[in-house]
């Protein structure tokens, strides 16, 4: 997972928090969001989605190597 890639599932993840703790959101909505906002907190500490591999998904740039 590339860092650009962590800081936008970071920031949706606060966002969410912001919102349910503004109570902007509320009931089940709230609770489907802070959920999935978990979960991108635990995947950017981790640095792996688990989503990304069956779909064969990289955000993660790839290193060039100079001869």
């Amino acid at each position: 997972m590339g860092s650009a890639d962590r800081i936008i599932r970071v920031m949706l993840a606060v966002l969410v928090g912001v919102l349910y703790f503004m109570n902007v959101i509320s009931g089940t909505i709230a609770i489907v969001l802070l959920a999935f906002a978990a979960v991108f907190i635990l995947t950017s500490m981790v640095s792996f989605c688990p989503l990304y591999l069956p779909l064969g998904l990289s955000t993660l740039r790839k290193k060039i190597s100079g001869n």
